[in-house]
């Protein structure tokens, strides 16, 4: 299931890299893309003949029969970046099973160090990043002088902020939560952030890229995030953090809501 997951996002992504890259720039207006809903139809229709069952996009809409699983869908995760012509958006397709992440892909076409797809399913011993095993834990990250959180790309109008919010870690500014999260669970960074309220769609597949590394998330509160139902976190969520358990903590305790003052972050 998860070899036709992956060729499908695959598939999915190059109509992503090649919207962006279309003379004249991508579709769209503010936070709304065409694209994105052009990708979940097809996001929608294939994934239903991999796995028929419940079916939670971000474009299409909400399909809950009761069904143990439930396939969770952003097609293009970081639309605002995207449609500014930044790279780093990615789309996310997760699984869950009884309200358990169980499988992720994450997949960003063009980002500056090319395209980027990372993926787990539950029985894999490890992630698959780029169709390789690769097998970082990410409960043995901490918050160190030369590794990096990953913050929003907002984060860059408050360079100082930031810089202080992540010490003795960098601030890593880059589009999509679901993008950062999975390259926390690929040891690229010890913890990412969203000062967005997120939906599960955002944040399902990165959840399940965490797990495989022993990794979680975390709300504001310090509470940890699951999944009361498809559509809805088992806690309020205005802030989000993934990553390390103890890197995480200590970044639920800084106060975020200085970045706030001039600007949206």
């Amino acid at each position: 299931m998860l070899d036709a997951v992956i060729a499908l996002v695959m598939e999915a992504g190059r109509l992503i890299a090649a919207e962006l890259l279309r003379p004249g720039g991508p579709r769209g207006a503010g936070d709304k893309a065409n694209i994105d809903g052009e990708v979940e139809v097809l996001l929608r229709q294939a994934l239903g003949k991999i796995l028929a069952c419940d079916f939670v996009g971000e474009e299409t809409g909400v399909l809950l029969s009761g069904h143990r699983y439930c396939w969770v869908v952003d097609p293009n995760d970081g639309t605002s970046d995207f449609l500014q012509g930044h790279l780093g958006s990615a789309i996310s397709v997760g699984l869950l099973r009884e309200c358990v992440p169980v499988l992720g892909v994450v997949y960003a076409p063009l980002t500056e160090r090319g395209a980027d797809c990372i993926a787990w399913a539950e029985g894999l011993p490890h992630l698959l990043r780029n169709g390789e095993l690769t097998a970082p834990n990410v409960a043995a990250g901490a918050l160190a002088v030369g590794v990096d959180v990953f913050v929003s790309l907002a984060a860059r109008a408050r360079p100082t902020q930031n810089t202080e919010l992540c010490a003795p870690a960098s601030f890593h500014p880059m589009p999509s939560i679901a993008y950062r999260l999975a390259r926390v669970a690929a040891g690229d960074g010890v913890a990412a952030v969203s000062l967005y309220a997120v939906s599960p769609h955002d944040v399902v597949a990165g959840h399940a890229l965490l797990r495989a590394g022993g990794g979680d998330l975390w709300n504001e509160k310090g509470q940890a995030l699951g999944y009361a139902t498809p559509v809805a976190f088992n806690q309020p969520v205005r802030f989000c953090f993934g990553g390390r358990e103890t890197a995480c903590r200590e970044l639920i305790k800084r106060p975020w809501q200085i970045v706030f003052h001039d600007s949206q972050e």
